[in-house]
């Protein structure tokens, strides 16, 4: 397996897509937790494009009548399901889908640059979190990309001083 110091171009090419993966998971968890936040507080409703409501407009989301009234305020509440009156594009349900697929190669960004440089396992932990916690995962991906940078600089100082001490051909 190649060394951290041989793997230079990899490695900032790794920086970079786990920061560009780092800001669009964050987005679109902060639009999933709003979407979750408007479809089971109170108001109950999902975002459609198209359909009988116009371009952009918000549809009730129903429970079925086998649901408690306390289980529409908890995800998955205890077998509650809830059907949406919208037709047209379901936006809220394309944001959960879309947020997934984005954090499956979130942790792939993650788990390339953590191998690369041989990180402690902490870190990858700490940057997979990073998905999944509002907010989080600008903080962690500001650290990391710093850290990532350092260990970059590090590298190649130690790459120029092993040209520097290695003997040149008219030496030999």
């Amino acid at each position: 397996m190649p060394k951290p110091i041989d793997q230079i171009p990899q490695i900032r090419s790794a920086t970079a897509l786990y920061r560009v993966m780092s800001w669009v998971t964050g987005v679109f968890l902060l639009l999933l937790v709003i979407e979750m936040v408007l479809k089971y507080s109170p108001t109950h409703v999902e975002l459609f494009a198209g359909g009988s409501g116009g371009l952009l407009w918000f549809a009730q989301v129903v429970p079925l009548p086998t649901c408690e009234w306390w289980s529409l305020f908890v995800p998955g509440g205890q077998g509650c399901e809830i059907q949406s009156l919208g037709d047209g594009f379901n936006i809220s349900l394309a944001i959960l889908i879309v947020h997934g697929w984005i954090y499956v190669v979130y942790l792939v960004a993650c788990f390339r640059l953590w191998s690369l440089l041989r990180w402690p396992f902490g870190r990858l932990i700490a940057m997979a979190l990073g998905g999944v916690v509002p907010f989080l995962s600008f903080f962690v991906e500001h650290r990391m990309h710093r850290v990532a940078l350092d260990d970059v600089a590090r590298l190649e100082a130690q790459r120029a001083a092993r040209a520097d001490a290695a003997p040149t051909p008219q030496e030999a």
